[in-house]
């Protein structure tokens, strides 16, 4: 089983694809792979840019990347309760090549912040809006506080109530 897993966001230590890795890692038998937001980096999408260059082969790649999933493990970061810039480029680029983004992939999305309300308001509008471009979202997780709940070191959640509902959550996926 493949398991494509991200963090929605450009930082180089971002703690949504710290989060993604090891929800990824609690699958059995998955081989993993972790993409990085920044192999992806276009011009701010715009239909006149469009025009210009035509669709970009990184959107193509990144397609590319998910339909060789059996799994997708998704952390999405909040920017200002919305989301971040980095994702919501290569989202807009890709839905101009194919607008079912997550091709009915089976989906695990999940949202992660520093405060205690750990992304709920991004993790709301992706659960809306992904099943319209091809989310099979299967279950949904929110980790809040994260440096008091995730050790970074170790790459895992800390907290054994959160952590054994993400574990509940993997077992009980269905694909």
């Amino acid at each position: 089983m493949k398991i494509i897993a991200f963090g929605a966001s450009p930082s180089k230590n971002s703690i949504n694809k710290k989060l993604a890795t090891y929800a990824a890692s609690l699958f059995k038998n998955g081989e993993i792979e972790v993409l990085d937001l920044n192999a992806y980096q276009m011009p701010l999408f715009s239909v006149d840019i469009e025009e210009q260059i035509g669709q970009h082969p990184l959107a193509q790649k990144f397609l590319d990347k998910i339909a060789t999933a059996d799994v997708l493990v998704v952390s999405m970061a909040e920017n200002n309760g919305n989301y971040s810039v980095a994702f919501k480029n290569v989202f807009d680029w890709c839905t101009r090549i194919n607008a079912k983004v997550f091709q009915e992939k089976p989906m695990l999305l999940m949202a992660t912040s520093t405060g205690a309300k750990a992304g709920a308001n991004v993790l709301g509008i992706a659960k809306d809006a992904f099943p319209y471009y091809g989310g099979n979202i299967k279950a949904t997780f929110l980790l809040p506080s994260f440096d008091a709940n995730f050790d970074i070191k170790n790459g895992k959640i800390t907290n054994p109530e959160f952590d054994n509902q993400l574990k509940e959550i993997v077992i009980n996926f269905q694909i």
